[in-house]
């Protein structure tokens, strides 16, 4: 293995690799007064970092390689921007993790050292992220000989197979293990070294289920001819078009064997290395990449879009970080919400107002934006202004908006004129816009006509209303006192801690809104502040009527996911008509002092634009979320279907199944097997007892959800050949998720992985699925083996 890894990654003759391996000392630090020494090392697999203290004692710490997602050079995270002024940013850098686990910030004695461990990690990152299918696969087997080689002198013996085979979720019978093993004992050494691994690992994953589609189209049992691989991709893959061509191509990327290619064949090996790559996953490529028109207006679109961005926990007490908003934008959001308040020193501050959030600068959140707006799309951001602020630091706002961003910030409209209606993404291409009140409209500020400021409030999200909305406003006076009540529990709770946390968060959190209640008057709104909003002028909702009558195009309300969800019960079909004109927000009630999430597919139903999630906050709701904004080249953005960007269309989502341009359409879903799935009890010896469940959420009428059987004791090969059928009505809004669970008959089942994707972006035949964990992020090389179809209903 260690030869393989060493010529896969390139090392040899690698300066910075090699210092990397010997290690270095270098400051860990975790705020302006934690600045701990550590001894960090690659280790000889090149692909785990190795640290402990200096301090005496064998607690050591490590983490993969494959875990970080990117360094960052210099002063470029809060915690070493606090520190700024110690050390130089040359000494400075940051590692970036995937998911949601917090960021490594480190300086080194000097700056050769930390240019070696910078280049280093991104060459050894480079390296993995080019890694084809099977190298990847051979560093997973890599991953588990290290782990079960307990005594670390590159060989096991059967007790140690034993312990990998539970590692690896296998219940396997001793006598079959122990065949396998001597089989794969070559040597007959009663140990196994590398190739005899392998080996061993190849007999154990013997994928049957493949084998017999294999055999099923091979003529002669052995290899796949170019005709049998033709026929395969006609008839079960459902290609049509340069079928020949395709597969002398997959030939020629995934066949292993040069004789095989040699003679335009395929063995069961590159079979086996085609259904498991892009080409062979339930996702269709051709949708990965932008394929949609950009060329319609902005709220013809569904817009990836986040709540409270600068959270990165709960509500209440959660921190406020920069980080957020990097984070947010690196997943392809193009909406951020930035709450202001007065800070010291004249410097608007942001975090979640009346509560214990900590504080971030405002001027932070406006470079951290500027950095990050167009790395990962190059489509328009909407920056979501929640403002709190009095009229000087207002202008303070506008300053630090229209030097920091410069070109980036739209300031005007596109050509300069009165506009008819809103430009596309395509358009506002690398453009930053603002969101919030606007004194006046565009027709004045372009004519030249002043409004007076004095009549236009900040402030667009009655947060007081919506927190009594969602408790159905109906007894004023008890629910004021109550406040009060919980308010006094809350000091109370802070002095002597004798509430439980629930009860603390939930105190706070009505005596935050009795503090907003208390508030006689809003600021108003500075000039500069507002000639920065051009597109996206918030204005308070009156009623579907009142919009259609009299609202510009320019002009975007807001709506708590309970107010939404009454306009969906009582005039679905009015509040997609308004969403086919203007852009709609949608965000959390007020209630989720957790940060929880609503379903967006509710609203997505309804056409809203603007779907607010708490993006630090995993879940179905943000499997969702992930699940529609993959298509499209993760750009953001993504066409609403054709029936929602009309207002004369008349498309009820309550009512779906009558409108007359739908087709149904049945969706088989044969779940045939499991691949490695991960183990998620860490108690000894437990071994995953897994179920899949396929989830549609869609329109009321598509929602629906089936569940195979659940495998005894098997998370490493299990087999079901279970079949599952869906009828879709409104296959545009649908999408499907697919989930693995560890079956408890006696509690909550635990979550393994999940893959969720628009029903639009599914390919027919027999496909993988590339499991996703609770986060977001891969878990190679855990997968599902499934073959689907999809027909209309007569």
């Amino acid at each position: 293995f260690m030869s393989l890894f060493l010529f896969l990654l390139g090392i040899q003759g690698d300066d910075n690799l090699q210092s990397m391996i010997v290690g270095t000392v270098m400051r860990k630090i975790k705020s302006r007064t934690w600045k701990k020494q550590r001894y960090f090392r690659l280790q000889e697999d090149c692909m785990t970092i190795w640290y402990k203290s200096k301090k005496a004692g064998n607690a050591h710490s490590t983490f993969s390689v494959g875990d970080v997602e990117a360094v960052r050079e210099g002063h470029q995270s809060e915690v070493l921007m606090s520190i700024a002024d110690d050390f130089p940013p040359d000494r400075c850098f940051t590692l970036v993790f995937r998911g949601r686990r917090g960021n490594l910030d480190l300086v080194a004695d000097s700056a050769e050292e930390a240019q070696a461990w910078i280049k280093g990690l991104r060459k050894l990152i480079e390296n993995l992220e080019n890694m084809g299918q099977s190298e990847k696969l051979d560093q997973w087997i890599c991953d588990w000989f290290k782990k079960a080689d307990k005594n670390k002198d590159g060989r096991m013996n059967f007790k140690e197979v034993q312990d990998l085979l539970k590692m690896m979720n296998v219940d396997m019978n001793e006598h079959h293990a122990l065949r396998l093993f001597m089989m794969a004992d070559n040597s007959q050494s009663g140990t196994l070294e590398d190739d005899e691994f392998v080996h061993f690992y190849k007999m154990l994953t013997q994928r049957e289920d493949v084998l017999r589609v294999f055999q099923e189209y091979s003529g002669d049992g052995q290899k796949l001819s170019l005709q049998d691989l033709e026929d395969f991709l006609r008839e079960q893959q459902l290609e049509c078009e340069g079928v020949e061509q395709h597969a002398l191509d997959l030939i020629e990327r995934y066949e292993p064997s040069e004789t095989a290619k040699m003679f335009h064949a395929m063995s069961i090996d590159g079979f086996l290395m085609y259904l498991s790559s892009p080409e062979g996953s339930i996702f269709n490529p051709n949708k990965r990449n932008i394929f949609q028109d950009m060329n319609q207006p902005l709220c013809h679109y569904f817009i990836s879009s986040s709540h409270n961005t600068y959270l990165l926990e709960d509500q209440l007490r959660g921190q406020s970080s920069v980080e957020g908003y990097i984070q947010a934008l690196k997943r392809g959001c193009r909406c951020v919400e930035v709450d202001c308040w007065d800070g010291p020193n004249c410097e608007p501050v942001v975090y979640h107002g009346h509560t214990f959030t900590s504080k971030i600068l405002f001027k932070d959140v406006v470079i951290a934006v500027g950095n990050y707006a167009f790395k990962v799309s190059e489509y328009p951001i909407i920056l979501s202004i929640e403002n709190h602020c009095s009229v000087e630091q207002q202008k303070v706002m506008a300053q630090h908006l229209n030097q920091i961003l410069g070109d980036k910030l739209l300031k005007t409209t596109l050509d300069g004129k009165i506009p008819i209606g809103l430009p596309s993404p395509e358009d506002l291409k690398g453009k930053i816009l603002l969101k919030g009140k606007k004194i006046g409209g565009l027709e004045e500020r372009l004519n030249g006509v002043e409004q007076d400021s004095l009549t236009v409030e900040v402030s667009d999200e009655d947060e007081v209303a919506d927190i009594e909305e969602d408790n159905h406003r109906n007894d004023s006076f008890r629910c004021r006192t109550k406040v009060i009540v919980s308010g006094a529990h809350v000091l109370n709770s802070r002095l002597h801690g004798v509430l439980s946390e629930s009860r603390l968060c939930r105190c706070v959190q009505f005596f935050q809104f009795f503090l907003l209640f208390l508030q006689k008057s809003k600021p108003r709104l500075s000039k500069e502040l507002s000639d920065c909003v051009v597109y996206c002028k918030s204005v308070h909702f009156c009623s579907f009527k009142h919009s259609r009558i009299h609202s510009k195009f320019y002009e975007i309300s807001s709506f708590t996911e309970s107010k939404a969800r009454k306009l969906m019960r009582e005039t679905g079909a009015e509040f997609v008509c308004h969403n086919a004109r203007q852009l709609t927000r949608i965000y959390p009630s007020g209630l989720r002092t957790d940060s929880s999430n609503f379903n967006p597919q509710d609203m997505w139903n309804a056409g809203c634009q603007i779907v607010a999630l708490n993006f630090q906050t995993a879940g179905v709701e943000m499997d969702l979320n992930d699940g529609l904004f993959s298509q499209n080249g993760r750009c953001g953005y993504v066409l609403k279907p054709d029936f929602m960007r009309s207002p004369d269309k008349g498309f009820d989502p309550e009512n779906s199944p009558n409108h007359e341009t739908h087709q149904p359409l049945s969706l088989c879903i044969q779940v045939i097997s499991g691949q490695q799935l991960p183990k998620v009890n860490i108690k000894e010896g437990s071994i995953v007892d897994p179920l899949v469940r396929v989830e549609i959420h869609g329109v009321p009428q598509d929602q629906a959800r089936q569940e195979t059987r659940y495998i005894e004791n098997n998370g490493f090969n299990p087999v079901w050949y279970d079949t599952l059928n869906f009828t879709i009505h409104i296959p545009d809004l649908a999408l499907v998720r697919f989930v693995v669970e560890d079956y408890d008959k006696t509690s909550k089942n635990d979550f393994v992985g999940q893959y969720t994707l628009p029903f639009s972006c599914i390919q027919q035949g027999y496909r993988h699925i590339h499991l996703l964990s609770k986060d977001g992020t891969s878990i190679p090389p855990s997968s599902l083996f499934v073959h689907i179809r999809v027909t209309e209903l007569t």
